[in-house]
């Protein structure tokens, strides 16, 4: 997972009684002492949990990570967590000022889409995929035939996550999430996966040798998150066991996971099209059905379509570049990471893998990217404008693009909602 793998992944059931948390200023400058802690009671759940949740604080301020450690044990040992496992587990745990630098800035939010998309298909990742579908064409072709997902898919996200094997990561799994939960933006998602990890040691899906991964708390060869492995995990070479250093249990969970996040068997992730050049752009952010979408006048470039799905119009580019109508089954590629520039790299990674065509359109390369502060100063400036971006974090996400859209709309411009040095000028300074 290198995005993290803000790999949308689920937070999974542990982050029901965890939702609570307020986010922690970072370790450079606490400016309080540890607030008196606050117990939200426990919602109820709608099944078994397999490590009882950890109440959060409404709001702490930690003077060390040794403070947060202690206190996180404490906590989670009030609802009935081994403390010994637990204190072992975090016993190696050191703050890591890269992973807080690497969470503040992901790929896919940090380059424009067409970097990201040839990144994703570069000769030599197209050549090993090829090689790797061939060598466990058993495996993947069993898994498409069980679960529906093409092996080539589950190929492009084993190539996009870990290079089909070859980079796990090397990052200490306990400080990476340690840290993350320390930080504060995103505590109560990393303290449950440091619980789910003391669950996966517990049932034998890991070895306390074995407690390397990504920077995010991915692992293995498809880079699963903790929880979402105990919730998604199969036993794919039928051996009485599931762990994500397993080529086979990793590939047959990929499948397994994309098949219960709704995909739909036959169904391609996009469909390239040509919009006429009298378009409306108010429909985008749409869901319409195909046949819909064509009787506005929107052209097939990939033969016949499926008329009856419904699709949403994206213009990764903006009306200068590719136009393609996403499918159910590019919302499915987005829980494993929520990010449309990872979807749309997987699917052509997929289709180079098979050796199908790529994007007949191409991208406006002249185009130029924002810095972390001038999104941070669109943000600001399209919010006081009105036009919400649901926060000011210096990434170019949904929300941002959206509130971008809705300002072109109402300012008379062409609103295609891609945001450049260009199209942001006016808002930025």
């Amino acid at each position: 997972m290198k995005h993290f793998f803000i790999k949308p992944l689920t937070l999974g059931i542990f982050a029901i009684v965890l939702a609570s948390c307020t986010t922690m200023p970072t370790p450079q400058a606490p400016s309080k002492t540890t607030t008196t802690t606050v117990i939200v009671p426990k919602p109820p759940v709608a099944k078994p949990r397999p490590t009882p949740p950890v109440q959060q604080p409404v709001k702490a301020v930690y003077h060390s990570f040794s403070d947060w450690k202690a206190d996180f044990v404490n906590r989670a040992t009030a609802r009935g967590v081994n403390r010994y496992e637990l204190e072992r587990l975090l016993n190696t745990a050191e703050y890591n000022e890269r992973v807080v630098a690497s969470d503040r800035s992901q790929a896919e939010f940090a380059k424009m889409p067409w970097d990201y998309a040839e990144s994703a298909v570069s000769s030599s990742r197209v050549s090993q995929g090829k090689r790797s579908y061939a060598n466990q064409s058993d495996i993947l072709l069993r898994a498409e035939s069980q679960y529906g997902v093409p092996a080539s898919i589950v190929t492009a996200i084993w190539g996009m996550e870990s290079s089909y094997g070859q980079g796990t990561g090397n990052a200490s799994l306990t400080s990476s999430l340690a840290t993350l939960a320390y930080d504060g933006r995103r505590q109560a998602f990393a303290e449950n996966q440091l619980l789910a990890l003391l669950t996966m040691l517990q049932r034998g899906d890991l070895d306390w040798s074995q407690l390397k991964g990504s920077w995010a708390g991915g692992m293995g060869h498809t880079q699963f998150i903790p929880q979402t492995w105990i919730e998604q995990a199969v036993d794919g070479n039928n051996d009485g066991h599931k762990s994500p250093f397993n080529t086979a249990d990793a590939l047959t969970s990929t499948a397994s996971y994309l098949a219960s996040a709704g995909w739909q068997r036959g169904l391609s992730p996009f469909y390239e099209v040509r919009l006429p050049a009298n378009f409306d752009f108010r429909q985008l952010n749409d869901k319409k059905t195909i046949a819909q979408w064509q009787a506005m006048g929107l052209q097939s470039l990939n033969g016949n379509l499926p008329s009856n799905e419904t699709a949403e119009l994206w213009l990764p580019a903006g009306k200068e570049g590719p136009a393609l109508l996403t499918t159910r089954n590019f919302d499915a590629i987005k829980v494993y990471n929520n990010s449309s520039s990872y979807a749309l790299g997987v699917s052509l990674l997929a289709r180079g893998i098979i050796g199908q065509q790529g994007l007949q359109q191409s991208f406006p390369t002249y185009e130029q990217p924002l810095s972390g502060y001038q999104i941070e100063q669109l943000q600001q400036r399209l919010t006081s404008l009105g036009y919400d971006t649901k926060g000011i974090d210096g990434k170019l996400g949904n929300n941002t693009r959206l509130a971008f859209w809705r300002w072109q709309l109402a300012n008379g411009q062409v609103a295609d909602g891609f945001i450049s040095q260009r199209s942001a000028s006016g808002l930025i300074y």
